[in-house]
């Protein structure tokens, strides 16, 4: 499976039911994901992209540089805190989220989505086993809370945060 920056809900119902793990060693490839993802925001779906330095050829995802030009992660953070500010859970998880853009101690795309993958898994309380629920307990079929729904509808495809920030500890439910 390939590496993913704040991948999808269901990039990480794969990676929680035994999808495999993350292969850093499969060539980056624009537009699966591995330096986006999709957030919900006032105006509808937003995407937010890591820059990448120049990718010549078939480059292990684990080797792409991350590009520190530009103030991205500034941009990241304040997307994410103006969209998700009022949701029910943002406040209980911004502590965790706030050093991946306040700090850049990630060389490469490989190591900085990795290290919020094991963000994500501790949030979900996934020490590294396949989370079982009863099956009475699953959501996954059903649309989950978003802030932003009034105005434009349940969006699928958006980042975990999405579902970390609306449902909090009952994220795992939909996974």
């Amino acid at each position: 499976m390939y590496t993913a920056y704040l991948g999808s809900v269901d990039y990480y119902r794969k990676l929680l039911h035994g999808g495999g793990g993350v292969d850093l060693s499969l060539p980056f490839t624009k537009g699966v994901g591995m330096n986006r993802c999709m957030i919900d925001s006032p105006n509808g779906a937003l995407g937010l992209s890591v820059p990448v330095c120049a990718v010549r050829g078939r480059v292990p995802s684990g080797e792409v540089m991350i590009a520190e030009h530009g103030n991205w992660r500034h941009q990241h953070w304040n997307a994410l805190s103006s969209s998700y500010g009022q949701s029910p859970y943002f406040e209980f998880y911004e502590d965790d989220f706030r050093p991946f853009y306040s700090e850049a101690n990630w060389a490469t795309l490989g190591e900085y989505n990795a290290a919020l993958d094991a963000k994500v898994m501790e949030l979900l309380g996934w020490g590294g086993g396949v989370v079982s629920c009863s099956e009475s307990m699953r959501r996954w079929d059903l649309p989950y809370y978003q802030v932003f729904a009034h105005k434009h509808g349940f969006l699928s495809g958006l980042s975990i945060v999405d579902l970390l920030f609306n449902m909090g500890p009952e994220a795992v439910y939909w996974l």
